[in-house]
């Protein structure tokens, strides 16, 4: 259930908002690599969660752009 109504909430957005969410979960990926290499990670299945949220943000993105084709 939370898979999917993230899903249809990143399919509701523009392109614009894509690219800013995009780099706002690399910029949350990259400090959550940074706590765990410095054990000050509590929940490392958050890193998970956000890559595949990575994931969904570009496959919305590429679906978009060759349905503007």
């Amino acid at each position: 259930m939370k898979t999917k109504g993230y899903v249809n909430e990143v399919m509701g957005k523009t392109a614009d908002e894509l690219q800013r969410d995009l780099v706002s979960a690399k910029k949350e990926l990259f400090n959550l690599r940074f706590q765990n290499a410095t054990n000050q990670l509590d929940n490392t299945a958050r890193i998970k969660e956000v890559r595949k949220n990575i994931a969904r943000i570009q496959t919305v993105i590429t679906q978009k752009a060759r349905a503007a084709e």
